[in-house]
């Protein structure tokens, strides 16, 4: 195996002028070179000998002396050095599945790939890892490793995700424990399959591992696009408040065994149980945040520490607007409330979007489109300013779902639009008007 070097970052550690883009990295120190994994752990040496192939298939030694940590500065045409690993289950949950025609090509693309759960935080299901994988992220130490877990139970996992290599998951992660890898967990749950009895046996079997740092329970969304998909039934209130008894009961016993919960259930759970969210001191360090667990909490928080600082705010009467998804409308509608009490002049218009495109069973602001919040506030008072949270754009910053723009929304609405990060003093500021915000 190899990799092809793009090219050589101008002054840095590489930059001898012998090494050519178009030669191939063979090794590093005697370690052959797959992808970027094995690039950034074994160039952190002082010592480094890289093993060149030039274009003619002549092999040859380069040695550098440089501090551990630095860069070689060698550089290649994607991140990861080859190809992205795509998902091979058929999850009777899986999302993407659910998703209508028409959208952007990459959002169709279901990723897999562990280098991606330590890199950037991604959740793997361990059914296409290889056992040189395996072996490389004990060796290695990567850690933490993100896993969508679901169930611990062989034949159940086997039956959710339609792959048969779905029920060694359990055995994997034992070999992370062991190694001291430390690992976060995601539980999609889906009424009648994996909650009840089967989430029980599923805590037990992860709360056991010391190594298993933070679990989070989510329910399964559920979009208008199912014809021809597993039946599946959304939680109601009584099955939501089952999970979120069975949570606290797992949590409790973390929290006697570890002296930190460790299994925590998703914002919507307790909005689908009509049950209080808990403060944000309950939630630790926040693992969970992109599972959507502590959102509400972390949020409310910040925005009303933000507050607390703030005199009253006497000057021009402004009037803003902001969207959100259903299941969040509270929140906003309560921090704005408080941003009023400190700018008497000010008006807070918020309007729930309710989610036509994929269907009004999905709540999160994270799925809301341009074309339904352009449908629903056509005629609506929106003030000066429209406010919409990051989640609903692609990590550009720049574009829905529907691949329409912010500038698009803007023209339509008539009406600037900037976004706010799930960050409760940012949000504060940006509608109090106190200095620049991002957008």
């Amino acid at each position: 195996m190899s990799v092809t070097i793009k090219g050589i970052d101008k002054g840095s550690v590489a930059d001898n002028g012998k090494i050519k883009a178009g030669d191939k990295l063979l090794s590093l120190n005697g370690n052959e070179i797959i992808d970027v994994l094995d690039y950034r752990f074994y160039q952190n040496n002082e010592n480094v000998i890289a093993l060149v192939e030039d274009k003619n298939g002549n092999a040859h030694k380069y040695r550098f002396k440089k501090d551990e940590y630095e860069e070689l500065g060698l550089l290649f045409d994607t991140y990861l050095m080859d190809e992205q690993h795509s998902c091979k289950n058929k999850c009777i949950f899986c999302f993407i599945d659910q998703l209508p025609k028409g959208l952007r090509p990459s959002l169709y693309f279901k990723d897999d790939d562990s280098r991606l759960s330590f890199l950037f935080g991604n959740y793997i299901t361990l059914t296409n890892i290889t056992e040189h994988e395996i072996e490389r992220i004990i060796k290695m130490h990567i850690s933490p490793i993100n896993i969508s877990v679901h169930t611990t139970n062989p034949e159940l996992r086997v039956k959710m995700m339609k792959n048969k290599n779905a029920g060694k998951v359990l055995e994997i992660i034992k070999r992370f424990n062991d190694a001291g890898i430390a690992m976060n967990s995601q539980l999609v749950l889906c009424p009648g399959y994996n909650d009840g009895k089967e989430l029980e046996k599923t805590l037990g079997d992860l709360v056991a591992l010391e190594n298993m740092k933070c679990i989070a329970a989510v329910p399964v969304g559920l979009t208008k696009y199912r014809d021809g998909l597993c039946e599946l039934e959304p939680f109601n209130t009584q099955t939501a408040s089952n999970v979120l008894d069975i949570i606290d009961k797992y949590g409790d016993k973390c929290l006697l065994n570890y002296g930190e919960r460790r299994i925590y259930a998703s914002d919507e759970f307790y909005l689908l149980a009509n049950r209080k969210i808990p403060e944000a001191e309950y939630y630790g360090d926040f693992l969970q945040l992109e599972n959507g667990v502590g959102l509400w909490a972390l949020l409310k928080s910040e925005a009303l520490s933000a507050l607390s600082d703030i005199d009253i705010i006497t000057g021009p009467k402004r009037t803003i607007s902001l969207v959100t998804g259903v299941a969040a409308y509270k929140l906003l509608r309560y921090i704005c409330d408080k941003c009023q009490e400190k700018y008497q002049g000010l008006k807070c218009n918020v309007y729930a979007i309710k989610n036509e495109f994929f269907g009004e069973k999905i709540t999160v602001s994270g799925l809301i489109t341009a074309t339904d919040i352009i449908k629903q506030l056509k005629n609506k008072e929106l003030g000066e300013l429209l406010l919409i949270p990051a989640s609903m754009l692609r990590k550009q910053r720049d574009m829905f779902l529907d691949s329409i723009t912010v500038d698009e929304l803007s023209s339509s609405l008539s009406v600037p639009v900037k976004y706010t990060e799930n960050d409760g003093y940012e949000l504060v500021d940006t509608i109090l008007n106190r200095g620049e915000s991002i957008g």
